[in-house]
């Protein structure tokens, strides 16, 4: 069968090589050699990071790490800041672990600014807030270093940050910016198959976890950092997924971090001006689009050409790309175009001519 070329939000394409290594030779997690392939991809990490704290390794989607940080590190009231469907989402599951929780609702395609989180902190109410850097949804990414600030005023509040469709595409300063939680997951950004989440803490939310009685086992902050000490995982690790997160860490190094930040601003850049070619506009608030995904307006707001959205899907698929239309309430009313992993001008470029040649045909 055909390969169909991956431009969706998530999983992306995984290269030759990544694959290969995925696919080496199996040893046993609590062996030598698995001590040396976990210690030996730390520094890799903590650089990708910019921390000076361990990076642990999750069997799991980055949902299990999203848990488990409410599990280990809400104890009176949770803050959830909503601006699409995956942040929406935190408000759910943190009353499905039985926190208490508020919503901060904005409304989709616009970003969570300093001042509303602000507001909410102020009232004294939350010991923790939950944010997704790049809403995956809308396309749309929130002013991080802009509502990290705010960690100064509220030092016992645990700043909680999901950078699934963000980490590694821009710089996200753990240390610097003074969060307690960093989680992300392998199928975006990093163009890993989906199954592997990293993730990093704070000292004072291993702290906090210290005093959470009911934080469980599988997902305990506690069980990563004293395994993670001896190089090791609390549980058995997907291996493979390990190969690959090596691998992928000699191409980051290779490429120079920088230069892998300014290829996908660069490549959304490109995308965005290929949607205003094409008369479309954009989903997003101007000024707070994702680096890493385009979503392209197609009605769900005033203004700009709209299309049918299955139509094009089903053409650029005879052509042997996939592209993403829409999510949940936006379905069919906007499209994402993703540009995140190993993308290049050139494999862009070939996306934009099959968008071409499918608009043509509508």
């Amino acid at each position: 069968m055909a390969h169909v070329k991956l431009h969706i939000p998530g999983p992306v394409e995984v290269s030759e090589k990544t694959f290969q290594a995925f696919c080496s030779p199996m040893m046993g997690h609590r062996g030598q050699g698995f001590k040396d392939l976990y210690a030996r991809i730390q520094p890799q990490l903590q650089a990708l990071f910019h921390t000076r704290q361990p990076v642990y390794l999750s069997t799991s989607s980055a949902w299990g790490v999203m848990e488990a940080a409410l599990r280990n590190l809400v104890a009176r009231k949770v803050l959830c800041c909503m601006n699409g469907a995956f942040s929406d989402k935190w408000l759910d599951v943190a009353k499905r672990c039985a926190k208490a929780a508020e919503a901060l609702q904005v409304p989709w395609g616009s970003p969570i600014r300093a001042e509303q989180v602000d507001r909410q902190l102020a009232t004294g109410e939350f010991d923790a807030l939950t944010l997704i850097h790049n809403e995956t949804s809308t396309g749309t990414m929130s002013p991080l270093a802009e509502i990290a600030s705010l960690k100064a005023k509220y030092p016992d509040v645990m700043f909680i940050v999901d950078s699934v469709s963000s980490f590694s595409a821009i710089k996200i300063d753990f240390d610097g910016l003074g969060l307690d939680v960093l989680l992300t997951g392998s199928q975006k950004a990093l163009a890993l198959p989906p199954g592997i989440a990293l993730f990093t803490c704070s000292t004072a939310a291993l702290d906090r976890a210290s005093h959470a009685a009911d934080r469980g086992y599988y997902f305990d902050f506690l069980e990563f950092q004293k395994n993670g000490e001896q190089s090791m995982t609390p549980s058995t690790p997907s291996i493979g997924h390990v190969y690959a997160l090596a691998s992928k860490l000699e191409d980051i190094a290779t490429e120079g971090i920088e230069n892998r930040y300014a290829r996908h601003l660069r490549l959304a850049r490109q995308t965005r001006d290929w949607a205003a070619g094409h008369g479309f506009n954009l989903f997003p608030e101007p000024g707070f689009e994702s680096v890493t995904l385009t979503c392209v307006n197609n009605g769900a707001k005033p203004g700009g050409r709209i299309v049918e959205v299955p139509k094009l899907q089903s053409l650029l698929k005879d052509q042997g790309f996939l592209i993403d239309g829409g999510y949940g309430k936006i379905k069919g009313r906007t499209f994402r175009l993703s540009n995140m992993g190993d993308e290049s001008d050139e494999s862009m470029s070939r996306l934009y001519a099959a968008l071409d040649h499918a608009l043509n045909r509508m």
